[in-house]
């Protein structure tokens, strides 16, 4: 478990196919603190540690896990949000995470607003139940509140429904989640890892079944 916010920002040094994919992360880490095995949370993907050294680490990325995220995310280069995973007793400062992403969203606007940064995402049409303003939801591994949804087209009576494109909703960034998350790089038309919240999720389930 995992509370989305981000402690380090890393950046994949190496992926090499092994069947799996084998990524290679640098990390600002103390890497002797952290066992094999351990969960690491990358980009809002829980992944687990199976080699390291100093300042780095290496995961395996399966073909479901490359299928059901970001595209992009996984190249040499790129830098990713990372989170430890939850121990007990550790401030819940976001909200509960569980790291598994539930679908890919687009980024339709990032605009600079003030000292903040205000965002739009395009999310999946399966997901707009999930998604309330000042609800929360974890996007590339980020504790964000939604500030509101809209839906992405209006109908012929004038009245918005959710169409096939998906439900597009609002985020403010405020400086310091700028400057201390990998989301400074976010460009308009990048595809990014959503995660609804896990009460959302169980909410519906329950009414589907009541």
């Amino acid at each position: 478990m995992f509370t989305g916010i981000i402690t380090d920002i890393g950046s994949i040094r190496s992926a090499e196919q092994r069947g799996d994919l084998r990524l290679t992360i640098g990390c600002g880490y103390d890497m002797a603190g952290v066992a094999i095995g351990a969960s690491i949370a990358c980009s809002g993907v829980c992944l687990t540690v199976v080699d390291k050294g100093a300042n780095w680490f290496a995961v395996d990325a399966s073909a479901e896990t490359l299928s059901k995220t970001a595209s992009g995310m996984w190249e040499t280069g790129h830098r990713l949000n990372l989170e430890r995973a939850l121990k007990v007793g550790d401030e819940l400062g976001g909200h509960i995470v569980t790291g598994h992403v539930d679908g890919v969203g687009e980024l339709v606007s990032v605009t600079e607003e003030g000292g903040s940064h205000r965002v739009t995402v395009r999310a999946p049409k399966g997901l707009a139940p999930f998604i309330a303003a000042k609800g929360s939801i974890t996007v590339d591994g980020v504790s964000l509140t939604v500030n509101g949804v809209q839906d992405a087209t209006a109908g012929a009576n004038g009245n918005k429904n959710d169409d096939e494109s998906g439900t597009v909703f609002g985020l403010n960034i405020i400086p310091h989640t700028w400057d201390v998350t990998a989301l400074c790089d976010w460009q308009t038309g990048q595809a990014v890892n959503i995660e609804i919240d896990i009460l959302a999720r169980y909410l519906m389930r329950m009414r589907e079944v009541a």
